[in-house]
């Protein structure tokens, strides 16, 4: 997994691009065999600190998710939250448990 990150008017200190990285990387989880790209936007709109991340999948698919927090810490933990939920309700949807066994789809017609 690649994890670009970047700020926008703001310095990103190698501690604050550590902690993203280590939030970040629980997304792995989901998506073992497939490369995921991470681009991830630190700001600050006074007063609250925000995060954007835009996860680029391997299939061509794009998801987006923002946060906004009191610190910079707190809306990344929030960010990260986000992105895990959005990947579970991808991965669900690729897999589509909603459809059962049907004649037709084995090709018993009887």
């Amino acid at each position: 997994m690649r994890i670009d990150t970047y700020g926008q008017q703001i310095e990103i200190t190698p501690p604050l691009r550590d902690y993203v990285d280590s939030k970040l990387a629980r997304l792995e989880r989901h998506f073992d065999h497939r490369p995921i790209e991470l681009k991830v936007q630190l700001r600050v709109d006074k007063p609250m600190h925000c995060a954007e991340a835009t996860v680029n999948l391997a299939g061509g698919r794009l998801l987006h998710a923002d946060a906004s927090g009191p610190d910079m810490y707190a809306a990344i933990d929030l960010l990260a939250d986000k992105l895990d939920r959005l990947l579970m309700k991808h991965k669900e949807k690729v897999v589509d448990h909603h459809r059962g066994e049907s004649p037709a789809r084995k090709g018993d017609f009887a």
